[in-house]
């Protein structure tokens, strides 16, 4: 960035951390594109931010110096790589997957109800999240703790800034899939998601060991921060509401729409950047080649031009404009993992008790950026 606008707003600081929410619907309105040395250019609203997820040509998803495959790549390529990501995560494969997540979803479920009180992201989000992923990708058992530590070292370091221990972290992780394909071409392990990625081709020729990696990381990402964000904000929102978790027992099917709903109100995952490729405007900001662009997720599906009466849950509203997915060519691939994921869980809960309540004596805790959802949430099960 050749240039040095004005600071509008801290997005690290206390008065933003203590309430990510709040913050950036104060901002929304007060600013819509917000300038800061942490995040470059904001954008707050549902309108501008589903323009740039539009407008790929001139907001490119390269902005990171590391290999990204292939959420951080632009077209054509990226549409090559695109195409054999898909498959993974097609109807089929998630019904094939089902029974797999059903019974790790009823096994923590159980677990759960036998503590009666206890903090659910440590007790189920977060386990559920690794032992989901590594039964996804065909990893052993014994990857479940590295990957949680992996998961948290990585939000630590992304919220402080810190490259070079983001490097480094990149390259643990790097060294953990390598190791995992070289096991894999010694024969020692059936057919599984990693394998077949190994048989992948782009342009007739296999996907190198780094690719690869880039893959799995970015899936990993995805699904252990972010699915665990995730299952506690819906499951946040049953224990505050009596009526939806009454209405969700006698009418199973509506799981899927609260689950929409829920995540639209407080959405999972908080930005993800984009850079201009040409100078442009931005309701009066100039924003110059090169810039940094930030998409606020949370702001934009609390944007009350995109939804009436955005800060109220509605199960029955309109989707759309729903950002939680991301729109355009960069929509999320594993969305069909994460809603089977979500969806069996809430239903295992919810058969394994008889009522799901927050402790009264306990309250949660927010996550701080660049996590979002709950640091701790304190449950009980009857």
């Amino acid at each position: 960035m050749a240039h040095s606008p004005n600071t509008d707003w801290s997005p690290e600081s206390d008065a933003v951390q203590r309430d990510q929410r709040a913050a950036y619907d104060s901002m929304r309105e007060r600013c819509p594109v917000a300038y800061s040395r942490m995040m470059g250019w904001t954008l707050f609203r549902n309108s501008d931010v589903r323009h740039v997820l539009h407008e790929h040509g001139t907001f490119s998803n390269r902005v990171s110096q590391h290999l990204s495959v292939p959420n951080g790549m632009d077209p054509p390529v990226h549409t090559a790589y695109r195409r054999i990501v898909e498959p993974y995560f097609d109807e089929a494969a998630m019904a094939a997957f089902e029974p797999t997540c059903r019974a790790i979803a009823s096994d923590l479920a159980g677990q759960l109800h036998a503590q009666r009180d206890a903090d659910f992201m440590q007790a189920f989000a977060q386990p559920f999240a690794v032992r989901i992923q590594c039964a996804f990708l065909g990893w052993p058992e014994s990857f479940h703790e590295p990957l949680l530590q992996w998961t948290q070292r990585n939000l630590e370091a992304t919220g402080a800034q810190d490259r070079d221990a983001l490097a480094e972290i990149a390259d643990t992780f790097r060294a953990y899939v390598f190791a995992m394909i070289e096991r894999r071409r010694e024969g020692s392990h059936g057919p599984d998601v990693t394998s077949r990625l190994m048989a992948e081709q782009v342009d007739g020729k296999p996907l190198t060991d780094e690719e690869i990696a880039s893959i799995l990381r970015n899936w990993t990402m995805g699904e252990v921060g972010t699915l665990a964000a995730a299952l506690g904000i819906l499951v946040h929102g049953v224990a505050t509401d009596t009526d939806l978790q009454a209405l969700l027992r006698d009418n199973p099917e509506r799981i899927e729409d609260a689950n929409e709903e829920l995540l639209r109100l407080h959405c999972p995952l908080v930005t993800n950047r984009r850079r201009a490729t040409a100078a442009t405007d931005l309701h009066g900001r100039g924003i110059e080649a090169g810039d940094t662009l930030t998409l606020n997720w949370v702001a934009a599906n609390r944007d009350p031009d995109a939804f009436e009466a955005a800060e109220q849950f509605r199960i029955d509203r309109d989707q759309s404009a729903n950002l939680v997915w991301g729109a355009g060519i960069h929509v999320c691939p594993g969305a069909p993992l994460a809603r089977l994921e979500m969806r069996v869980v809430m239903e295992e809960l919810l058969a394994h008790s008889e009522d799901i309540s927050l402790r009264p004596d306990t309250l949660p805790d927010l996550a701080r950026y660049p996590g979002s959802g709950y640091a701790t949430l304190p449950v009980h099960l009857r």
